[in-house]
């Protein structure tokens, strides 16, 4: 499977894939292994989905702040793979950060949607493990937080 043609079938747009905005790297290669620094709730025209989920985000706006997280997982990939997602072997595991209310339990539902971008490009490649937490805040405000961890051809 051509994972580039198949982003384009499924109608993906990736973004520019955002630089990091404190003392990090935005991606690091070593053993075969990638692993993505968090990419937050930022969409391809700079602005942040920021809130919190049970409070001034519904499930269905977080769902979509993770979304945009999983967008930039890609973005982060593509360019360190120089422009051919063909490079990823599999995807070993993503952490989904939600910015939540300490009532708020639908996490794993938030972070959904990211694991589901990554199954839909790799396929049965994109099986991973995961971890979906609360937690009280997030740089920039940012609704949203994934990291991932990708192995590499």
């Amino acid at each position: 499977m051509d994972i580039n043609k198949k982003i384009t079938e499924l109608n993906i747009i990736l973004p520019k894939a955002p630089n990091p905005v404190g003392s990090y790297v935005a991606y690091k290669i070593t053993n075969k292994m990638l692993f993505i620094s968090g990419q937050i709730s930022i969409n391809g025209e700079g602005q942040i989905t920021k809130g919190k989920a049970g409070k001034e985000l519904s499930l269905e706006k977080s769902q979509q702040a993770a979304y945009l997280c999983g967008l930039n997982i890609l973005a982060q990939a593509n360019k360190a793979c120089e422009n051919d997602l063909n490079n990823i072997k599999s995807c070993i595991k993503i952490t989904g950060f939600v910015n939540s209310t300490e009532d708020f339990v639908d996490q794993p539902k938030v972070i959904n949607p990211v694991s589901e971008l990554i199954a839909n490009v790799f396929g049965e490649n994109g099986a991973h493990t995961r971890a979906a937490v609360s937690v009280n805040s997030l740089p920039l405000g940012a609704a949203v937080e994934v990291d991932a961890i990708f192995e590499i051809k």
